[in-house]
């Protein structure tokens, strides 16, 4: 039935509208995720030492291409069959070895400039991110890297003949790891004993340390933690959208 007044807006475009509001929102939630992931180890490093690390985003890319090299692996070990147990193990090691990764980065190319002036660690970090970005695009090329299709069922929200709205277990899947990962970082920092250094380093790093808080630790495991939620969200990014190249890491990082 088409509403009063000149606009010729009916009932069904209103309908439609809604359906693809219902959409992206799924879409935008779905990727928010994502980059909320990659958010928090942003803030965790600003916070405790002061410097946006630029080198954060080519970590997330560093650990989805790490997440790809591992999931071809045990795929081809464990078979087509198991992908939820592949994606599981290519989570965890994905987390430690990205870890490693941002553990490395944060001695040689932070550390070293932690008393120096504050431009100083932020040179550094938009070096590591030139140095990552081109590292990975000499060791795996240029072109993109496609993934094998993992969890491909889509469910039907709304059955529209105009505009279905779907839902994939791909999605599902991103949202609750984000969930539940984002529950236990605040138990992490709020009640155990890091997550108390952590917020006094932030607070006031000197009087810190005069309270017997390793400063070098917790600042190391606070890079750790962060480029760990960074694969995950490097191993989201390629349940996704099933590609990945070395500049990935680009937009995320802005």
């Amino acid at each position: 039935m088409r509403h009063s007044g000149d606009n010729g807006v009916t009932g069904e475009d209103i309908k439609m509208h809604m359906e693809v509001f219902i959409q992206q929102l799924i879409n935008g939630l779905t990727l928010g995720s994502i980059y909320g992931l990659i958010a928090i180890g942003y803030t965790m490093v600003f916070g405790i030492i002061g410097m946006v690390n630029f080198a954060h985003g080519d970590v997330f890319m560093l650990s989805s291409f790490i997440a790809l090299i591992l999931l071809m692996i045990i795929s081809s070990v464990l078979g087509a069959g198991l992908i939820v147990l592949s994606l599981v193990i290519v989570l965890v090691l994905s987390m430690a070895l990205t870890g490693l990764w941002s553990w490395a980065i944060e001695r040689v190319a932070y550390r070293p400039l932690s008393g120096s002036f504050r431009l100083a660690p932020l040179i550094s970090a938009i070096g590591m991110s030139i140095f990552l970005m081109n590292f990975v695009q000499v060791v795996q090329g240029p072109r993109n890297k496609p993934a094998p299709p993992m969890l491909n069922t889509t469910y039907v929200i709304i059955d529209s003949a105009a505009y279905p709205v779907t839902l994939s277990l791909r999605q599902i899947t991103i949202m609750t790891v984000t969930i539940v990962l984002l529950i236990g970082f605040w138990y992490l920092v709020q009640k155990t004993s890091l997550g108390r250094a952590q917020r006094a380093c932030e607070q006031d790093r000197k009087m810190a340390a005069l309270l017997g808080i390793n400063v070098d630790r917790t600042v190391s495991l606070t890079f750790v933690m962060g480029a760990a939620l960074a694969a995950v969200a490097g191993v989201m990014y390629l349940l996704q959208y099933g590609v990945v190249n070395f500049a990935d890491g680009f937009v995320p990082g802005v």
